[in-house]
């Protein structure tokens, strides 16, 4: 069966792009399929495939296609997608040295090889997680115990705090505030830009508002690549803002960490080390299969005071020199997935030089689309693309705004049911936009044409339709 699988799945990757990159199928009569009460007898292994084969393949949105634009999902390396397998197989649970120590210490060996890419010193440390929304609770539930002199994860909060991060925060930050108790309303939202980073004026005038009342700046996040444009916000000053405050300071790079690899924008994220936690994604542009986040900090030392607890039934009475690294007394999960073979085998198989290119021609195929927008007269692209994400708006005479916004999603809904493309709307500045990232090493020049070809036919079929034009 595992022989069978593997060569299925290599023929899947080599004929995706010949699929419909989505099903067309109701989610009634996807639910359907899979209905019924729990099997009590076994199955044949051919028979489990067959079902697979029936169900599942034919319905699944098709990531590793070079027309998904969507989600920040890139296809994965498929050396990962066989590290994944390895670990499955392997089945160390990292929580405990004890359960895999040369597991244990392959992900140590990840972690420094992000830190140091990220520029981080001997005395940072980090750790693994299922993706960046669980790193920036990390990373704010660090700040909460800094902050407040490592009394927080004992008595609670003292006082009401504040965390400042801009409008186009990635929505795992709103959860964070509230995991670590600080409460959604102690996130201040501030304005950005004409290229929308966060404005630092802004900034100054929630945070001497807070003081007036009395609430304590507790964080403030610095975004090194926003998931709707890629753009980064002006870290050293943020550092420089935290350090007036008395603030944690800490930087979302969960999607822009891929470009610390480029070699088109060298040095975009050259003050990342200054922040005191920093959330990575290898699962998005290193091309990792799901899940793999990262939780950086500058110092270890921190982790272990937020997290330090040692319970009697995981006391390591064979270790008393402290040598063997138990990850349950140092971060948040107690069982731990092995996610580091699939970065460490897609490392090694591939190189930092080989990943960093295709990044690059990811970043250069934004630049293409963000081109042809700029030679058409009814589109605009909302800022010039510092990494691979992209944000297009289609305007065109008598065509209110309004209008507009619901031509956007009328187009999507078309795209998505050709089958040859995805992507999805945002909102920037309160209008709606086509929001387009490609994150993806098979996807090439002529596909960014076709998709752009496409959207122009069928904005302009949607606009005639609006004004009653006959077609």
């Amino acid at each position: 069966m595992g022989h069978a699988l593997v060569d299925r799945i290599a023929e899947y990757l080599d004929g995706v792009e010949r699929l419909p990159l989505f099903p067309d199928v109701s989610p009634e009569r996807v639910d359907a399929l899979f209905a019924g009460d729990p099997p009590r007898k076994p199955a044949a292994p051919e028979k489990v495939m067959a079902e697979l084969e029936e169900k599942l393949l034919p319905y699944c949105t098709h990531v590793n296609h070079p027309g998904y634009f969507g989600l920040i999902t890139p296809t994965p390396t498929p050396v990962g997608i066989l590290g994944d397998l390895l670990a499955s197989a392997l089945n160390q649970n990292l929580g405990a040295y004890s359960i895999g120590p040369s597991a244990v210490a392959l992900e140590r060996r990840v972690v420094r090889w992000l830190l140091d890419l990220s520029g981080y010193g001997p005395a940072a440390g980090g750790f693994l997680t299922s993706g960046g929304t669980m790193a920036n609770f990390v990373g704010l539930k660090l700040a909460r115990d800094a902050v407040s002199g490592n009394r927080a994860q004992h008595v609670g909060l003292p006082e009401p705090g504040a965390v400042y991060v801009s409008e186009e925060r990635h929505v795992s930050i709103d959860k964070a505030v509230d995991a670590v108790g600080l409460g959604r309303e102690s996130l201040r939202l501030l304005p950005t830009d004409d290229a929308f980073r966060v404005r630092l004026d802004a900034l100054r005038r929630a945070a001497e508002e807070d003081r007036k009342r009395g609430v304590r700046p507790v964080c403030v996040i610095g975004i090194a690549g926003t998931t709707n444009t890629g753009s980064v916000d002006p870290l050293a000053e943020l550092r420089a803002e935290a350090d007036r405050l008395g603030a944690w300071f800490h930087v979302d790079a969960a999607y822009g960490g891929g470009m610390l690899l480029s070699r088109r924008r060298p040095g975009l994220l050259a003050d990342l080390a200054l922040a005191d936690s920093v959330t990575i994604d290898p699962h998005k542009w290193f091309y990792a299969p799901l899940d793999a986040g990262a939780i950086l900090t500058r110092e270890a030392a921190q982790m272990t005071r937020s997290f330090g607890m040692k319970p009697p039934y995981l006391t390591d009475e064979f270790d008393p020199a402290g040598k063997r690294y138990q990850y349950y007394v140092h971060s948040f999960e107690q069982s731990r997935r092995f996610r580091g073979l699939k970065v460490w085998m897609s490392f090694k198989r591939y190189g930092l030089d080989e990943i960093g290119r295709w990044i690059d021609e990811n970043v250069g195929l934004a630049e293409r689309l963000h081109a042809r927008c700029d030679g058409h007269p009814n589109f605009r692209s909302a800022t010039p693309p510092l990494m691979s994400a992209v944000c297009l708006r289609y305007e065109a005479p008598g065509l209110t705004p309004e209008a507009a916004d619901r031509l956007h999603t009328t187009v999507v809904e078309r795209i998505e049911r050709e089958g040859r493309f995805w992507i999805c709307t945002t909102a920037l500045k309160g209008r709606t936009w086509f929001r387009i990232n490609p994150v993806n090493f098979r996807t090439r020049p002529e596909h960014i044409d076709a998709l752009f070809e496409s959207l122009a036919r069928e904005c302009e079929r949607a606009r005639a339709e609006a004004a009653g034009v006959p077609r």
